[in-house]
């Protein structure tokens, strides 16, 4: 539901959320003109986190920005480390001479954290949501889940938040002893919990009928605004990078594209706040299929890492030395949509030039055309609807 404006411009009341507000998802200052109740004009403003992370690409050799990557997004670093190393593989092979063969089991793990990733990410996007609007139980439903993929990850890296898993040229380390029988049991107890998790927030009324008709953005809308990923799909738009841009092993794995279909029934319309909320648990569900199906594809372990078959990791240490010249832009789907690289070699072992293009910076900008003449306690649902993650806007 939107309302306009009555009140002159000159009369309005300015409000600041952010950049610490808790419901602003990071250091994101929104300046909010009020019309009473009514929000008359929403701009984002943004910077405040801003850390020159693709100059430094340009100033440190090919693998070494690789623990940068995590930080343009943290809450699925195992994609981001992934979207820039096959951005570089697609480089090297540019020439034979330097073309990279990923060991398949790599490529299988690859996909497999990607995924695990993917759940973990949305779990915060659809838990933050439902906190934004008032029900703090859910998301440390949400939390809790997370902290078993970290658990994973944890035994895998090392790490739990900021990963530098996924190398060029393949993976940093194998899969830990157990580590398949893990994550199928936890791919077992995750579906029951998502199960509670739905009937806990999804079906609830309330959640629903706040969500339903909000925030409205049409499949052109969408497009004109350059929206990826769940935000894209949630107003109807049949495209996903893992189908229609295939990499890695993902071309063999069948992947299933969920959409808005105005899911919150009379009250809602394709494309709201509420359709891109559920878009999100649908790709949950299907990350856990795909992260079956990649358990049935993954080769026995090899004893030499660079085995192509069974190995973790090509011998690619000479290779980055020098790498070809030339330009490429690879595009890959993360869980905040696409996050391509745009890399520049000038045949040294330094980029010249490094450029990323992640999905939280268009969806910000869509908030002042959304948020004109919704309700002020409205706000901070659209925010988390659209899932942003400030160090993905500030690069």
């Amino acid at each position: 539901m939107t309302v306009e404006a009555s009140t002159p411009a000159g009369e309005r009341m300015t409000l600041n959320m952010g950049p610490h507000h808790p419901a602003t998802h990071g250091v994101l200052r929104i300046v909010v003109e009020s019309d009473g109740e009514v929000v008359a004009r929403c701009t984002p403003d943004h910077g405040y986190l801003h850390r020159s992370i693709e100059k430094i690409g340009e100033c440190v050799e090919w693998p070494m920005f690789v623990p940068y990557t995590d930080r343009i997004d943290y809450v699925c670093a195992m994609n981001a480390n992934l979207a820039y190393c096959v951005a570089v593989e697609r480089l090297l092979a540019s020439d034979p001479a330097t073309t990279v063969v990923v060991p398949r089991r790599a490529e299988c793990i690859r996909v497999l954290v990607a995924e695990l990733n993917r759940i973990s990410s949305h779990l915060i996007a659809v838990g933050a949501m439902a906190m934004d609007v008032g029900a703090y139980t859910p998301f440390l439903h949400g939390i809790a889940q997370r902290e078993a993929v970290n658990d994973i990850f944890e035994k895998l890296c090392g790490q739990r938040l900021t990963y530098n898993y996924v190398t060029i040229g393949g993976v940093a380390f194998d899969l830990h002893d157990g580590a398949v029988a893990e994550i199928a049991a936890f791919l077992d107890q995750f579906e029951r919990e998502m199960q509670r998790f739905n009937r806990l927030v999804t079906t609830n009324t309330i959640f629903r009928d706040r969500c339903a008709g909000l925030a409205v953005v049409d499949a052109a809308q969408a497009i004109a605004w350059g929206l990826v990923g769940p935000n894209l799909r949630g107003s109807g738009v049949d495209f996903d990078l893992r189908r229609d841009e295939s990499y890695g092993i993902y071309g063999e794995l069948d992947v299933r594209v969920p959409k808005g279909e105005a899911f919150a029934g009379r009250h809602g319309r394709q494309g709201d706040a509420y359709d891109r909320y559920v878009v999100r648990l649908l790709e949950i569900q299907e990350s856990v299929r795909l992260c079956r199906a990649v358990l049935q594809l993954l080769p026995p372990a090899a004893d030499k890492p660079a085995d192509p078959l069974g190995g973790h990791q090509a011998e690619v240490s000479k290779i980055l030395r020098k790498v070809p010249k030339g330009a490429v832009h690879v595009r890959t789907e993360a869980p905040r949509g696409e996050m391509g690289y745009w890399i520049v070699s000038d045949g040294g072992k330094v980029p010249f030039r490094v450029r990323c293009r992640t999905g939280s910076f268009t969806a910000a900008g869509m908030f002042q055309h959304v948020m004109r003449g919704i309700f002020l306690a409205d706000v901070v649902a659209v925010i988390g609807s659209f899932d942003v993650v400030v160090p993905e806007i500030d690069r």
